[in-house]
This record gives structure tokens, sequence and C-alpha cells, in this order.
């Protein structure tokens, strides 16, 4: 009987280990989010606010979108 309770703190302290790399990992998950610079998704903001500057981001080379725009 006592080989049964061995296993049992075997799997205690794999689950708390798991447990401390899981908070860790989120630890620096949130360091990462809070050290991004705020310049570069407020661009990508900006693009999806401004229809204008997203379609021109995905125009084709040598096709003019203004004058599609009036075409329409």
């Amino acid at each position: 009987m006592a080989g049964r309770s061995r296993s049992s703190f075997n799997k205690r302290l794999k689950e708390r280990s798991r447990q401390d790399k899981q908070r860790e990992k989120m630890e620096r998950k949130v360091q990462r989010k809070s050290e991004k610079p705020a310049g570069d998704s407020q661009d990508r903001l900006d693009s999806l606010i401004d229809p204008s500057a997203a379609s021109e981001q995905l125009a084709l080379p040598g096709s003019n979108v203004e004058e599609s725009n009036v075409e329409e």
C-alpha cells in the first residue's frame, strides 16, 4: 500500500510543477504586452478606421485607386 501513496505524491509534484510553469508563462506574456510599443498597434487601428488608407495599402502596383472609386 505504501507504493500507491508515492505515486499520488509524484502526481501532485508534477501538477504543481505544471501550474508553476503555466504561471511563469502567463507572467512573461503580460510583461511582453506591457513592453510592446503602442505606436505599432495604433498604425494598424488607423488603417482599420480609415478605409481609404486600407484600400491604398491593398492596391495593386500600377492601378489607380482613386479612378476605380470614381467609376463605381
